[in-house]
């Protein structure tokens, strides 16, 4: 019975770490992601998603994915990890003169 039970915890674990976490059950779009949102994604951290939100706040919204790179805290490694997770929605160009 004992073996049964790990064998069976041991196969619940492999399955989360081979099941992708996303924020919900859809990609986040970062132009409109609050620090609170950006974190439940698996690789941003609190600081990493401040420093997220407070990029946008001060430049605009983001163009691409790529641009993350001119975040403090993200760069190359971290935006291949993360990027799977996140999309960028352009705001139209009707709001973005409001």
């Amino acid at each position: 019975m004992r073996a049964k039970n790990i064998i069976t915890s041991a196969a619940v674990a492999v399955m989360m770490l081979m099941t992708p976490v996303f924020a919900g059950d859809h990609q986040l779009d970062i132009n409109a992601a609050t620090v609170e949102q950006l974190q439940e994604v698996k690789g941003i951290g609190e600081k990493t998603a401040m420093a997220i939100v407070a990029y946008r706040n001060k430049n605009g919204a983001f163009t691409s994915l790529d641009e993350l790179t001119h975040v403090n805290g993200i760069g190359e490694k971290k935006l291949v990890h993360i990027k799977s997770f996140l999309t960028v929605v352009k705001p139209l160009e009707s709001e973005s003169h409001n």
